[in-house]
Formats: C-alpha cells, structure tokens, sequence
C-alpha cells in the first residue's frame, strides 16, 4: 500500500473541511458544529459531488445548455442544501445561503489547494 497516496488524500479531505469552516465563518446562514463537523461534511459532501451529482449533470444537461451553463451552480447548491438535510452538524439556512456557499467553497478549496499542493515548478533559461 502507498501510504504517500493515503496522506496526499487526507491533507487534501483537511483543506476542503477548513474551506467548510471558512464558508461557515463568512456567511451566516451556514453553521458547522467544530472540527468534526467540518471533517464529515467534506467527506459526505465529496461522496454526493462523486455519486450523485454526475448523474443529476447527465439528467439536467438540456436545462444546462439552455441556460448557458448557469444552472451548474443550482446543481452545487443543491448538493450544499442536501449536505444540510443529511448531517445534524451542518445547517444550511435557505437555498441562497446554499447558492452562495457553494460559490464560497469553491473558491476557498481552490485558492487553498493551489497554495497548499503547487507544484514547484523550476524555470531555467536554455
């Protein structure tokens, strides 16, 4: 077994749990109940934008295309709102707390992964 793997995917779980905490810190209608809280909602978070969420992009691709690619970020917030509904340590207020929370994580588990897993990439002059 490749332990670096397993710890590349553990760090990887860590930035998206404190991208969670972020969100939960900047808007008030998302709440997380600690650490733990943010840890399982990453996890069921990924497991439905990994299962459940291909599906619905292959169900709704007409009403995709139609409106330009705009309804993508309904299918992300539906994926935040359902999070809310399934876990008792995550609250989402509304379905535009779930709209802008979903805008909020991605650019916070973007931004942290670009800084935390870069590749440090070395230029030389031929």
């Amino acid at each position: 077994m490749n332990y670096k793997n397993l710890w590349v995917l553990f760090a990887v779980w860590a930035v998206h749990a404190f991208a969670i905490l972020v969100v939960a810190f900047v808007l008030p209608g998302i709440q997380v109940s600690g650490l733990g809280g943010a840890f399982i909602t990453a996890l069921v978070l990924g497991l439905l934008n990994t299962l459940v969420k291909p599906i619905l992009l292959l169900l709704t691709l007409p009403l995709t295309v139609i409106s330009l690619g705009l309804f993508y970020f309904v299918l992300n917030a539906l994926m935040f709102y359902w999070v809310g509904y399934l876990l008792d340590s995550f609250t989402v207020a509304g379905f535009w707390s779930a709209l802008l929370a979903s805008f909020i994580y991605s650019l916070a588990a973007t931004l942290l992964t670009k800084l935390f897993f870069s590749p440090k990439v070395k230029i030389e002059r031929i």
